[in-house]
């Protein structure tokens, strides 16, 4: 079936976007996300934040295959080290969420990042993530230099 050019268009607000203070994705909650009494179940919130630091990944050009298929000089992949997240409110089935995500600091080979969940204006959730890059032996890999540009925030 002909897509009548519609894929390009699809495709660009797959990933959501780049901000200037570092990512923000849109994710609408499916049933499937939900638990018996008809709000999101608590372990889904990871699965939303892990889009947004993927997708922000992505943007820059940090893409987990090239990573893992050594195209920086070794295999290296990202691993959660550490992660705290605070439960505010309940999201529902139909709720469209705000994904955001930004850089706060890097040092050596870990990243820490800062996540909210909104709906509206309303912050559901929040966490604060600690990634780092290991290679394939599981030893920490420095983060690359190229790479601090890419994610630290463009304005204070």
């Amino acid at each position: 079936m002909d897509d009548h050019g519609e894929s390009a268009t699809l495709l660009a607000g797959l990933s959501g976007a780049l901000t200037t203070f570092g990512h923000r994705l849109m994710a609408r909650v499916y049933y499937a996300d939900t638990d018996f009494s008809g709000v999101v179940y608590h372990a889904r919130y990871l699965e939303f934040l892990e889009r947004g630091r993927s997708d922000y990944l992505r943007l820059t050009g940090v893409h987990h295959t090239e990573l893992a298929d050594g195209k920086h000089g070794e295999k290296i992949v990202w691993v959660v080290r550490r992660m705290e997240i605070d439960f505010r409110s309940p999201a529902r089935i139909d709720d469209i969420l705000t994904v955001d995500t930004r850089t706060d600091a890097i040092s050596g080979a870990r990243i820490f990042m800062a996540q909210q969940l909104r709906r509206g204006d309303e912050v559901l959730v929040e966490a604060k993530v600690e990634a780092a890059i290991i290679g394939e032996n599981g030893r920490p890999r420095r983060f690359p230099k190229e790479w601090v540009a890419a994610f630290m925030p463009k304005v204070g």
